[in-house]
């Protein structure tokens, strides 16, 4: 049961999205696609996962409780402070300090969450920024 209530909220949250994904408009085209698709290919991919999920939910769902919404809330936190924080501290620090810290939740030492973390940051800002072109900011770091 729990498995189709969730997936009534995933649901709900696709359409939601996609009505604000309809709305979207560039001024200008910089791909064949345009910036609208993507947003609204995610809409789309996220109701038909919840569609299939309440049709073949699973038969013994193991629901963990307060654990699993503690995680949840932690993950979320994390997810929320790393949007608000992307900004101000720019691509690399913001994401070095994300992976890390997620990294060190889940498990891994502190030596490894930082050699994660910096070099998602660095990687993926050398990505975003020189191979791919994006403009992504700089924040703190004068690059």
């Amino acid at each position: 049961m729990i498995d189709r209530i969730f997936a009534a909220a995933l649901f709900l949250l696709a359409l939601g999205y996609g009505c604000v994904a309809l709305t979207l408009h560039a001024p200008f085209q910089y791909d064949p696609l345009g910036p609208e698709t993507w947003p609204r290919l995610l809409a789309l991919a996220l109701a038909v996962a919840s569609v299939a999920m309440a049709r073949r939910p699973d038969s013994d769902p193991d629901w963990h409780g307060a654990t699993a919404i503690r995680s949840l809330l932690t993950i979320g936190s994390a997810l929320l402070a790393y949007a608000i924080l992307f900004e101000p501290l720019g691509f690399i620090l913001s994401t070095a300090l994300f992976c890390t810290l997620t990294a060190r939740y889940l498990g891994a030492d502190w030596l490894r969450s930082a050699l994660f973390g910096v070099g998602m940051g660095v990687g993926g800002y050398a990505l975003c920024a020189w191979i791919l072109a994006l403009n992504v900011p700089a924040g703190l770091l004068p690059l």
